[in-house]
């Protein structure tokens, strides 16, 4: 793996997706910290199901491609095993670190289906066109996706992804005004 390919030690919590470069890598999960002594890590998962996971035989722990030995429910969380950690601390080093895939190895989306990271980074505009600023995060609390728009002048606002509020159209998304804070 060269240098450019590497994550950096602490990951930003919500990073940007690297537009239209071939090896561009989508976060599944995150690293909680270990569970119990034999190296199992702890995820907090950004998708409903282990699958997933499971689904992949080689994931990127920490920017390292590692391959996946076992992934299960872990009642709030998953719990994992990959190849070449093998004790506590190991896994406990790698507590924050973002579990990813190659966007390739990703299922093709379905009509009106989308990739949290392909939404970070487009251009929020209103139903004029007036630039409005950039969505920089993707949240979900329970109730649905929230757009984390940062508008031009550096504020930022949580808005629903709900068609009228925020609607994404042609590599943009169009927001209502009235929804911001």
């Amino acid at each position: 793996m060269s240098p450019e390919e590497a994550a950096p030690p602490s990951p930003p919590p919500n990073p940007r997706p690297s537009r239209g470069r071939a090896n561009a890598r989508i976060a599944l999960a995150a690293v909680a910290g270990a569970h119990g002594v034999k190296g199992e890590l702890r995820l907090k998962l950004f998708s409903d199901s282990v699958e997933s996971l499971s689904r992949h035989e080689t994931l990127f722990v920490g920017g390292a491609e590692r391959r996946l030995l076992s992934v299960r429910d872990g009642g709030k969380s998953a719990v994992a095993r990959f190849e070449g950690i093998s004790d506590r601390s190991s896994a406990e080093a790698l507590r924050g670190m973002l579990i990813e895939v190659d966007r390739e190895a990703l299922p093709p989306l379905e009509e009106g289906e989308y990739y949290h990271a392909d939404l970070i980074g487009l251009p929020a505009a209103d139903a004029a066109g007036d630039s409005i600023g950039t969505i920089v995060a993707v949240e979900n609390y329970g109730a649905g996706d929230l757009l984390e728009v940062e508008m031009q002048d550096g504020k930022r606002s949580l808005i629903p992804f709900k068609p009228g509020i925020a609607d994404l159209e042609d590599g943009s998304i169009v927001i209502d005004p009235e929804f911001l804070a």
